[in-house]
Parts: structure tokens; sequence; C-alpha cells
């Protein structure tokens, strides 16, 4: 079935508030793009009582579930993800192009920024960059056709906590997006930061201290900032300080991942901290995995 943008997600939420799972497929580019909506096996597999209406207008609390950045060039895309997270409760801002993501975005306070890579004004890859180069605690998932295993690596290197390729099911995405903001809101004590608040949570270990509300480090040379990325992963090993960290550990902890993607991702963020904190800080264990050095 060919929907429009808002009756695609409503399917979607029809479905999988019967069981069954929603798949959206899209064909074309930009204000002509279709989407395609499949409903999978399940209680609620096929049709749906009522699907086919548009979503009500929801008001939102600023303050409750997150406020989320949608960064893509697809008018049905950004509807379609935008009616779905509004229909879960998140508040959802809008940008068509890299540009305006990258000005949003750090213009604003945002818990969660979906960008999409292939933009024709500026690639999603260097909105990524130029985001985190100033907001490195900013929490990234990258949405894009590009389905290739070098690109998703290469975006999690670069500093994205997720990857997910279109066609994409609107219950992956929206699982993965209630863990990412549950891992933003435990990170920072509990509540987001649309202020801009930092809490003064200090983690002492060994020879580094750790601020958490800042995502900085401290080896007694003065802060350094660190990315999200680099900062879960010295916070993982200052947990288990003089300890051995496995790196299925490290890749469950800090990615997500309940299993080894195959790259060395885990191997660059530890290379980035040594560069940054000093190469003895951060022993490798062969075999094992990484362990932060004791006083």
């Amino acid at each position: 079935m060919i929907l429009d943008g808002g009756d695609a997600v409503i399917l979607g939420e029809a479905a999988t508030s019967h069981g069954a799972t929603a798949t959206v497929t899209t064909s074309g580019h930009g204000a002509g793009a279709a989407c395609a909506v499949t409903v999978g096996s399940g209680a609620g597999a096929g049709t749906a009582p009522g699907v086919l209406r548009h979503a009500p207008h929801r008001a939102q609390d600023p303050y409750g579930l997150g406020r989320i950045l949608i960064v893509d060039d697809e008018p049905k895309i950004r509807s379609f993800i935008g009616r779905a997270l509004t229909a879960a409760g998140y508040e959802t801002d809008f940008a068509g192009n890299g540009a305006e993501g990258l000005r949003q975005a750090l213009d604003g306070h945002y818990d969660l920024v979906i960008l999409d890579l292939v933009m024709p004004d500026l690639d999603g890859r260097e909105v990524l960059d130029r985001l985190l180069g100033f907001r490195p605690e900013q929490a990234v998932i990258v949405l894009s056709c590009v389905a290739d295993v070098a690109a998703k690596v290469d975006c999690l290197e670069r500093g994205a906590q997720d990857y997910l390729t279109k066609p994409f099911s609107l219950a992956e995405l929206l699982a993965r997006v209630r863990v990412r903001l549950r891992d933003e809101a435990h990170q920072h004590g509990g509540t987001h930061q649309h202020g801009g608040t930092h809490h003064a949570e200090v983690i002492r270990a060994g020879e580094v201290t750790l601020d958490v509300g800042r995502l900085v480090a401290d080896i007694g040379n003065g802060p350094v900032p660190l990315t999200r990325l680099e900062f879960l992963l010295l916070k993982e090993l200052a947990e288990h300080v003089g300890q051995s960290v496995p790196k299925g550990k490290l890749l469950a902890t800090v990615w997500g991942y309940d299993f080894d993607p195959g790259s060395n991702v885990v191997d660059v963020c530890v290379r980035r901290l040594r560069s940054k904190l000093g190469f003895d800080l951060i022993k490798t264990v062969r075999g094992e995995g990484y362990q932060l050095v004791g006083r």
C-alpha cells in the first residue's frame, strides 16, 4: 500500500499497537518521494481498524519525553517520522537541509538529532563533524539509505550514537530513540538539557577525574573536553579501575551492541582518549580488552 507520509505513520502506529510490525520503504527523492508501509505478522497483521486517518494535534510538553530535531531533505520522510514521534509523546523540530539542521542544532538544545546523510547542500557527515565539534555531548542517530558497513562504521567512529538504514521499521526507530534518550537521561541525572543546565556529578578513579555534566576529564593538567562516546568509554573503564574490561562489554555499554559488528570502533575511541590524556592511562590487555590504570 502506498500512502502519503502522515497516513504511513498512522498505519505504523495502529499496526504496531495491535502487535504487528510496520516497515517503511521510500521511493523517489525530495517532494515526490512515496512511502510504502508493509504490515508484518502478529495479532494485528493486515489492516488495523481506522488506520487511514490523520493524527490529531497533541500539545507538547517541552520538558516531557524529550526534544528531537529531524534533519532530512525529503518532506514526506520528515513528516512521517515527526508524526510518529509526536504520537509517542516527543517534541519535534524539522530542518530540510544540512546547513539549516546544523544551525538549529547549535542554536537550540535537543536531546537527540536524527540526521540523514545524503543531502544536496551539506553532507550529513560534515554536519555530524561540525555539530560534535561544537557540542561533543550531542546524541545523534543517523538515518540513511546508505546501507554499506563502511558508512555505518565511519559515522559511529565520527561520534554518532546509532545508525539505522532506510527502509526502516517505525517500531525499531522508536525503540532506538527510547534507548538513546534513556541513556541521555541517565548520563545527565535523569533530566533533559533544554535549559543547558549541567549537573555537578564527579567521578574519581586512579589518576583521572570525570565531570559528568561537562563531559570533561582531568588527569592533573586541567580539564580536557571529550566527545560523548569517549566520555562513556572512559567512564566505563573508571567504574572498573584496575580491572580488564572486555571489548564486548564496552560495545554493549557505550554503543548499545549486544554483538561484535566486526569494526574497530572501540580501538579507535581508545586511541583518541590516549592522544588527549596520555598513552599510559589506558592499558591494553591482550586477548581481553582495556584497563584504566589505578594509582
